[in-house]
């Protein structure tokens, strides 16, 4: 029993180390004067087009590797959280490229692994509370424009009506 302990606690290093060693090429393993870091995400989406959708793939590689070693589900939503971000704006020509190089979203979901599997009580609730917060903002967001949009819709009907 004691030897299976063993191959199953090298068999998930390995997986980690290789998520590891994927999000530094991803975000940082070009160093440039000044100390500053970037990586092969950031230069992928330069590329018009198909960039940002590879860049997207790598991310949710990550993702799904972090999900088979046994991270929670808060911690996965928390990292499709940082991956959809980093696409959304990164998709946004030129600033949108900027951003790719320092919001670095596969380093982000590193660390949330690293933090899911040192303390995983408290990364959780953190994750969790998170999305139930960014839950709870779209929806008054939505909330918010639906009530504009009937509002000038009203306005609109009594300048036309009245």
């Amino acid at each position: 029993m004691a030897a299976d302990d063993t191959a199953c606690d090298a068999s998930f290093s390995a997986r980690y180390e290789a998520l590891r060693r994927l999000a530094r090429i991803l975000d940082s393993a070009i160093p440039l004067p000044g100390g500053f870091r970037i990586g092969l995400d950031g230069l992928i989406g330069l590329i018009p087009g198909i960039g940002d959708l590879v860049g997207t793939g790598l991310a949710l590689y990550i993702v799904v590797g972090a999900h088979r070693l046994g991270a929670s589900r808060a911690v996965v939503a928390h990292m499709l959280a940082n991956v959809a971000l980093e696409t959304v704006v990164g998709s946004v020509p030129i600033a949108g490229d900027l951003f790719d190089f320092v919001w670095k979203a596969n380093q982000r979901n590193i660390a949330l692994l690293e933090r899911e599997f040192a303390h995983s009580i408290a990364t959780r609730r953190r994750s969790l509370w998170l999305m139930l917060s960014a839950t709870a903002g779209f929806f008054a967001l939505l909330v918010v424009l639906v009530v504009g949009v009937v509002a000038l819709i009203h306005a609109v009907w009594q300048l036309l009506g009245a």
